[in-house]
């Protein structure tokens, strides 16, 4: 399955989860409403003379009401606290954010894996946590969706794991993040709470059972929250067998898509046999650890009926569907032998060139293009090792200056807007001015222009990428500082590129304040407007302005193929309303679309910029961004050019 596919499932998955938590809430208040038959038989003397179907019916309706209504708010309760997403959840498990400039050697190790994932998946580079107490090996993402992920890692697998075994480990959550499973699991998380809430109840009724001089009281109470707390038990049983249920077979999936991005099953196996081996194996000390469980890598709690109750499929099995030929006594010898791998350099190893072989500037540089519109939609959310090599070999062309600056706050947001400044002297001057007008950040811009002048258009998106990562945390006070600047140096020529249009629409839904995302249920057919809009944006920047007349002829070719992939009329898109305003409702209203429209959306988009059967360097840019907008990741497109010269 795809991206879009992948993210349908976990829709559907999440309404099965539902159904359960209903049926689930059916037993406990059944459980709770025989609690209160026998207790209102004992306090009436009746306990042994009298059948539990005498008590009278309100008692049990209003004791399944109150239990329902008990389950309900608890759970809407959570659901509303966690809608800070996967900080929140990090959090609750003790983890503390690892800052994006840290030099403590395996946190640099991990942060630069993640750095390689995201810009390879085409992933926003999520937050990442240590849980510094926990020795176990584990690891778990979490949040409402892709743009807004984040991982945390336990200091156990940052001690324990080598880099290969780290990056299977990540891997397998960043299969998690793209398959739609954390929204899932973040849901979850908040939904089950109500069912075992019902043995803390019982808990408090045992602990103040209180000194009365009714010892009969006294005596009910605390049989009434005994009999709660056992009710409890059966809650955790069925929110237990909940995530089980829903959770195996995803982590299989996540396991597989891992090797296929690694390309290294050793790894990922390794990572699950140094679980195998080590005394804590995966267990989480964390009180969130039972509520989390489903979260997790591996096992994070002991568990009696394993194989009835456990979320994760036994390790053993685990390696055998992975690499059938792994064999842990070997892996262990070649593992002792390898060295301790070290943090990747941070050196620039060169620039891209802002010329190509050809003489044709570098947004002009392009492959032929060989996908149909569906197999170029089908990218989004790919897994490829290729484009992981891709990923390190572009982020070892940093230059140093650059690649430092974006991991402070300050100096990040600087970078974004360096990136902006134009090639002609005079404009940037103007661009440099207008942004020391709107900020502070002028002279920090200035210094990064060398470090900048050079990159091609594939680079912008992992700088920006890496810059909001060091962002998202800081102060609101330095996120507008940000805005401003970006905003000011696009302006500043009194004129505003849909390249420069769409990195501004991307800053700034990523530094906006994060809520739960609504519900993704429209279709194009209900956003003909905005879809038409998007796609001739993007017609128009794919048209290279040749001679007049051919231009006008590609761009009709462009818009006609587009619309006829979704089903509106060239008409609709040759008249559509392209202003700022416009363009930035029209990508907010396209986020509402349902997963399999969404990739309708995509596959449209890619004809209109592929109609002349290639795509340039700058098309690829703009796809890439207009997808990361609408939480439509996708991978670098042209990784046939070298990072480092924008060489074919």
């Amino acid at each position: 399955m795809n991206f879009f596919e992948h993210q349908s499932l976990a829709r559907r998955n999440s309404r099965v989860m539902v159904l359960l938590f209903l049926l689930a809430v059916a037993a406990v208040a059944a459980s709770v409403d025989v609690v209160i038959g026998y207790a209102y038989l004992w306090s009436n003397g009746a306990l042994l003379t009298v059948p539990l179907a005498a008590v009278p019916k309100p008692v049990y309706v209003w004791g399944a009401i109150a239990t329902v209504g008990v389950v309900l708010v608890v759970s809407l309760f959570n659901v509303a606290r966690l809608g800070g997403g996967g900080a929140t959840v990090a959090e609750m498990a003790g983890g503390r954010r690892i800052a994006a400039n840290s030099t403590d050697p395996a946190e640099r190790r991990l942060l630069n894996v993640v750095e390689e994932m995201a810009i390879a998946a085409g992933l926003r580079v999520p937050q990442v946590y240590v849980m510094d107490g926990e020795r176990g090996i584990n690891a778990f993402a979490a949040g409402w969706d892709a743009s807004s992920a984040v991982l945390a890692v336990t200091r156990g697998a940052l001690e324990a794991l080598s880099r290969d075994e780290l990056q299977g480990v990540i891997g397998h959550e960043f299969s998690h993040i793209l398959n739609g499973d954390m929204r899932l699991n973040i849901r979850m998380l908040g939904v089950l709470a109500g069912i075992v809430f019902i043995g803390s109840i019982g808990a408090f009724l045992m602990r103040n059972t209180g000194d009365s001089r009714d010892s009969r009281a006294v005596a009910v109470s605390f049989a009434a929250g005994l009999a709660l707390f056992v009710v409890g038990y059966v809650g955790l049983f069925f929110a237990r067998l909940i995530k089980a249920a829903v959770g195996r077979q995803r982590e299989f999936l996540a396991d597989a898509s891992s090797v296929q991005f690694t390309r290294n099953p050793d790894g990922l196996c390794g990572a699950l046999d140094q679980i195998r081996s080590a005394a804590g194996g995966a267990l989480i000390s964390s009180r969130a650890a039972e509520d989390l469980s489903h979260m997790f890598f591996g096992e994070s709690i002991r568990l009696r009926l394993g194989g009835l109750l456990a979320t994760h499929p036994p390790l053993d099995e685990r390696i055998e569907r992975i690499n059938p030929k792994f064999e842990a006594s070997g892996y262990a010898k070649k593992r002792a032998a390898a060295p301790t791998a070290a943090v990747a350099s941070e050196s620039a190893v060169g620039l891209a060139g802002e010329v190509a072989p050809n003489g044709r500037r570098a947004a002009d540089a392009g492959v032929a293009w060989g996908r149909s519109p569906e197999a170029a939609a089908g990218l989004v959310g790919k897994l490829d090792a290729g484009k992981l090599a891709y990923a390190a070999r572009l982020l070892a062309a940093l230059p140093a200056p650059l690649r430092n600056a974006v991991r402070h706050a300050d100096s990040a947001a600087a970078a974004m807007i360096a990136l902006l400044l134009a090639p002609k002297e005079e404009v940037m001057l103007r661009q440099l001015e207008a942004v020391k007008r709107a900020t502070t950040l002028a002279v920090q811009v200035e210094a990064l222009v060398p470090a900048t002048r050079g990159l091609g258009l594939g680079f912008h998106l992992p700088v920006i990428d890496l810059a909001l990562a060091a962002l998202k945390t800081a102060p609101e006070a330095t996120k507008k500082q940000a805005i401003a600047g970006l905003e000011a140096a696009a302006y500043a020529d009194r004129r505003v590129s849909l390249h420069e249009f769409v990195v501004l629409t991307l800053v700034r839904e990523q530094l906006a304040p994060r809520a739960k995302p609504a519900a993704a249920t429209k279709k194009i057919a209900d956003l003909r407007g905005a879809a038409a809009i998007v796609l001739a944006l993007v017609a128009q920047a794919g048209t290279r302005a040749d001679a007049a007349g051919a231009r006008e002829e590609a761009l009709c070719a462009a818009q006609r193929a587009g619309a006829q992939v979704l089903g509106i009329t060239e008409e609709a898109v040759a008249k559509a309303t392209l202003t700022l305003d416009a363009a930035r409702g029209a990508l907010e209203d396209l986020k509402a679309l349902a997963p399999m429209q969404k990739a309708v959306l995509v596959k449209g988009l890619f004809a209109a910029i592929t109609a002349d059967g290639t795509v340039r360097v700058a098309e690829a840019g703009l796809m890439r961004l207009v997808g990361a907008v609408l939480d439509c990741p996708l991978p670098p497109l042209i990784a046939e050019l070298d990072p480092a010269t924008l060489q074919a």
